[in-house]
């Protein structure tokens, strides 16, 4: 599997947009900036991970309608990272009732993120030298 600049960075972006999100509503939920401060530092490595996989895979994909394609990508991410925010989240606070209002609350915020997040990048060219290179050629003719 190549390593690409482009999953890199937009994995890097959203995690710290995904991240401080978390953090607070954890904090605000939990009521104890520690348990949000823990939840956010352990998501940081878990989501990176998982998103770069995610990226991987959306990466591959046939489907070209934006928009399509970009719901079918946010609610993608946002189940695999809303099951791993319940289980960290439950982990660390030691109570699953925290956990769900924290990845139930999340669902939503992290879903207006992540497509506004998406648009963006669709519309950045960073790391794109063959859809850089296909846009040159339609141009052309």
């Amino acid at each position: 599997m190549k390593i690409s600049k482009r999953h890199i960075a937009k994995t890097i972006s959203w995690r710290l947009i995904g991240t401080l999100d978390t953090l607070f509503l954890s904090w605000f939920i939990s009521g104890d900036l520690y348990v949000g401060l823990k939840i956010g530092g352990v998501e940081l490595i878990s989501k990176m991970v998982l998103y770069y996989f995610h990226e991987q895979v959306w990466f591959k994909s046939s489907i070209t309608n934006t928009n399509k394609r970009h719901f079918l990508k946010t609610f993608s991410w946002r189940s695999i990272g809303t099951l791993d925010t319940i289980i960290i989240g439950w982990l660390i606070s030691g109570n699953p009732l925290i956990a769900l209002k924290i990845g139930g609350t999340e669902v939503f915020s992290k879903m207006l993120l992540y497509f506004g997040h998406e648009k963006l990048w669709y519309k950045i060219n960073y790391g794109l030298t063959l859809r850089n290179r296909r846009k040159r050629l339609k141009n052309l003719r």
